[in-house]
């Protein structure tokens, strides 16, 4: 079939010790998933309804890049996430079958343009802009299930030119990963190649030119980013 320019490429990630690439379908994304966090940006942490929203596949950036500060932004804030990658997908998928859906696991940061999340709140707006942005979803190598070591003593930490701002431990997600899978599978049609982003930590805070970005989960991985000008 012609087109009638050059498509672009297909979003892919890293697989760890491995020379193949995982092609990212979509990008999912879970707010307000630890009770900390929660009660951080003013809600309730109470286990009621997720919040889901999502990312362009192609936010996805590579370990160790630097990321150009975000066009209409004054604050860029970092949020730490345990990034789940699916191998397999359906719909209405339940709990006890969810696990057997997932291909591996890594550590993203979705980042996020707080003060345009703020505005969009306040009008009652969706978050795409404040969320969806380019280079929004850096991302490690995703490490195959069979080869992580992941628990719910993991800690999932990130830290901005060696201070640590964010820590917790996977344990403490509000929705598990096997819920989550299930929740989105009734509103979405999940598919190999989808990432889930299962929510952050407390203790998000404002990045600026320059800092250096490391997250970290237990038993999955090490992200390093830089921000730029």
């Amino acid at each position: 079939m012609p087109y009638i320019f050059e498509p672009p490429l297909q979003p892919n990630v890293a697989i760890k010790d491995s020379q193949n690439r995982f092609p990212v379908r979509r990008i999912y994304c879970i707010g307000k998933n630890y009770a900390d966090h929660t009660i951080e940006m003013g809600g309730d942490p109470k286990r009621d309804k997720p919040c889901y929203f999502s990312k362009p596949a192609d936010a996805v950036v590579e370990n160790g890049a630097t990321i150009p500060f975000p066009q209409m932004t004054n604050n860029l804030h970092h949020e730490v996430e345990l990034v789940v990658a699916l191998k397999d997908g359906g719909k209405d998928i339940k709990v006890e079958g969810a696990a057997s859906l997932i291909f591996g696991y890594a550590v993203g940061i979705d980042l996020t343009r707080r003060d345009l999340q703020k505005m969009a709140k306040g009008a009652g707006g969706p978050w795409d802009v404040a969320k969806g942005f380019d280079n929004s979803a850096p991302m490690s190598a995703i490490i195959p299930k069979e080869d992580a070591e992941l628990s719910a003593a993991s800690i999932i930490e990130l830290s901005v030119n060696g201070e640590v701002r964010q820590s917790s431990k996977i344990g403490e997600l509000i929705w598990s990963i096997e819920e989550t899978i299930c929740g989105l599978s009734k509103l979405f049609d999940l598919q190999p190649g989808d990432l889930i982003f299962t929510g952050t930590p407390a203790g998000v805070g404002a990045l600026k030119p320059g800092d250096k970005v490391i997250g970290s989960v237990d038993g999955v991985g090490t992200l390093s980013i830089m921000i730029g000008n």
